[in-house]
């Protein structure tokens, strides 16, 4: 076990990780509302893509920088501290002001500041796991993450359906058309935002640096040139499991944004039959979305956790491999029928995907690198998932009417083929029979 590492208790392990539900509350506000809000706003369908570049844009730019950038840090509150409070004060004003937003123009910049916001606390957080635990605990570090993932955009995604029971008027609208039942959800990921942050990193506070590491960092010390320095030597240095996984995130990545960015439309057009933004049952098709998000990521959230005792016997290669099949069924039913039953059945083979895709990339990579690079390479790691959102974005707007008819089924019927081929592509992934840095008997 890596010197000055305490095998964590379980509520601890629970604890440093409850961040993680403050920030991707956020993410699934993002997820289940930015497409209709766009679409309330006056957006067209097949421009749609173009709207969220935000997120890949700002992950690819500022991910690896933040990353390199806290391997070098050295501060009162650690190395990857400062990041999380100030990307968690960014989100939670930038979550504050989205739903008020008058113009196309007004969303779409929000979004670029909250997902850099988002992106600045991300990686640092996902490095302050690996360093916090030893190689033994990652599966269960990890894989919390992912549990905390579904539970928090379980609540996201169900937010307005509880509003709406607990008696708020579903069709009470602002002048811009944005329901007053959005408004209240993102004030309600504003707090949680930085609430859970603050907790976690005053309950489980990051390890001291140890002499030697200090001394290496006073030695040369944090500039913008160390840090593209350090970022371009991880780009050449860059271990071979972690290359094979770039082809596997291509998929993945490049699947679940068309299901992101679709599901909503698909949902009015398969179960309510209309394309009307305006309509009763497009709204409808968002609180259904709401109900079937909640359902899916309350299923991330016991499957990501019913991962961790496979992850330890097999590995995670296999468990995410078979994840990703159940992941691109799913998709696939989705785009082809208008029954909610099914469509029940169809957000437990998305669930068990997300989970998946949330821990065991993530427990594979870890388990790859060496630990002193940790947040650079959980950075780079990161534009495996930008840039396929990215080719997404560009590819789905290009071919959205000549290729894929014009019909947002059509666009979930590519993101199943998708995940599908992710699942292939795991499957080929050589991952270490040991976590690089780790002592074998």
């Amino acid at each position: 076990m890596p010197v000055g590492k305490v095998h964590l208790t379980l509520a601890k392990i629970l604890q440093m990780n409850l961040g993680f539900l403050g920030l991707q509350f956020s993410f699934g506000l993002q997820q289940s509302n930015m497409g209709p809000i766009y679409s309330y706003l006056g957006a067209d369908e097949g421009s749609m893509p173009l709207l969220w570049l935000a997120g890949p844009m700002t992950g690819l730019i500022v991910q690896p920088l933040i990353g390199s950038m806290s391997d070098r840090t050295r501060s009162r509150l650690g190395r990857r501290t400062p990041y999380f409070l100030v990307g968690a004060i960014l989100c939670s004003l930038c979550l504050l002001a989205m739903p008020y937003s008058r113009t196309l123009w007004m969303a779409a910049s929000l979004l670029w500041v909250l997902d850099a916001a988002n992106n600045v606390t991300m990686e640092p957080y996902r490095a302050y796991v690996s360093d916090r635990l030893d190689p033994t605990q990652r599966p269960l570090g990890f894989l919390t993450q992912s549990g905390f993932t579904g539970l928090a955009q379980t609540l996201s995604y169900l937010a307005p359906s509880l509003l709406v029971w607990w008696g708020v008027n579903k069709d009470t609208l602002d002048s811009n058309g944005i329901p007053e039942i959005t408004r209240i959800s993102f004030l309600i990921g504003a707090v949680l935002s930085i609430a859970t942050i603050l907790w976690s990193v005053w309950r489980v506070p990051e390890l001291p640096l140890t002499p030697e590491e200090d001394a290496a960092m006073a030695a040369d010390p944090l500039s913008l040139r160390s840090t593209i320095a350090g970022l371009a030597s991880a780009i050449r240095d860059m271990p071979r499991p972690m290359r094979q996984l770039a082809i596997a995130m291509l998929f993945q990545w490049f699947g679940m944004f068309c299901y992101w960015q679709y599901v909503v439309l698909a949902l009015a057009r398969g179960v309510f039959h209309t394309a009307d933004p305006a309509s009763v049952g497009f709204r409808d098709a968002g609180l259904l979305n709401g109900q079937l998000g909640a359902f899916y990521n309350a299923v991330t959230c016991v499957s990501a956790f019913a991962m961790v005792p496979f992850a330890r016997r097999f590995g995670a290669k296999p468990i995410h491999a078979v994840a990703m099949v159940a992941s691109g069924l799913a998709m696939l039913t989705i785009s082809s029928t208008g029954s909610i039953p099914l469509l029940v059945v169809a957000m437990i083979g998305i669930g068990i995907g997300w989970g998946s895709l949330m821990g065991n990339p993530y427990l594979m990579l870890a388990n790859a690198i060496p630990p002193e690079r940790t947040g650079v390479y959980m950075g780079i790691f990161n534009m495996f998932i930008v840039i396929p959102m990215m080719i997404e974005i560009l590819f789905v707007w290009l071919a959205y009417h000549p290729l894929l008819g014009g019909d947002p089924r059509h666009v979930l019927m590519l993101g199943g083929a998708m995940m599908l081929a992710a699942a292939v592509a795991t499957w080929l992934v050589r991952t270490p029979t040991a976590p690089v840095g780790a002592a074998v008997a």
